[in-house]
């Protein structure tokens, strides 16, 4: 697992949008994310309501049938389970990951945000974590403290589970995110269309595959 597209159906299809448009582009978006082989989805819209989570959660569950892709929700364990989605990404504040595999069925995957060592060193019986923000990212406007490599490094270090990188995450950045340990990355921005065209390759496949590729190489080393 080296490619999580995490969603922002406010960011994709803009602030305004009524929910009904955000959710047909949400949809979209992850149906070509599924097809261009992305590992996983986390499933982030924290301002919807239990109801249009679920409805939502549902739709997505139906276009990534059948592919590779897993579909994670943010932190709301019980939507998830009623669901019937492929797992849940707990908050750094949220429930142990330890309590979450009690009340979920077997293969349920358990994900972890985490911002520090320590951190890391308590997400025990996550099936991955999500470090960040390792980079100024345009989802965190008023942070000013980020993990920078070394951070990321020492996450890794103390982890007992793959360890991806999140924020501010762009093409040009990931050998050095590998080379820091990472298993991989997840993102917003680098996934979605409005990036910079000049820094991203020409199609979602391409970018998918380049991500595969250099992750996946550290796995098959010696």
């Amino acid at each position: 697992m080296s490619a999580c597209l995490v969603t922002d159906r406010r960011r994709l299809a803009g602030a305004d949008a009524p929910f009904a448009e955000t959710r047909r582009a949400v949809i979209a978006q992850v149906r070509d994310a599924a097809a261009a082989g992305v590992d996983l989805v986390q499933v982030r819209e924290r301002d919807l309501s239990s109801a249009d989570l679920a409805a939502l959660v549902v739709d997505l569950l139906a276009v990534t049938r059948g592919s590779g892709t897993r579909l994670v929700v943010n932190d709301r364990l019980d939507v998830a389970l009623a669901c019937g989605a492929d797992g849940v990404h707990l908050r750094s504040d949220s429930i142990a990951p330890a309590d979450a595999r009690r009340l979920a069925p077997g293969g349920f995957l358990i994900g972890r945000s985490v911002h520090t060592a320590d951190e890391a060193r308590r997400a025990a019986g996550a099936d991955y974590l999500i470090a960040g923000a390792v980079f100024a990212t345009a989802s965190k406007p008023g942070a000013t403290r980020w993990l920078g490599l070394d951070g990321l490094r020492s996450i890794v270090k103390a982890a007992g589970a793959p360890v991806l990188a999140i924020g501010g995450v762009t093409v040009d950045r990931l050998d050095e995110i590998a080379a820091a340990g990472a298993a991989g990355i997840a993102a917003i921005g680098l996934f979605q269309p409005a990036g910079d065209a000049s820094r991203r390759p020409s199609s979602l496949e391409e970018l998918v595959s380049g991500v595969h590729r250099r992750f996946d190489s550290l796995r098959a080393a010696p």
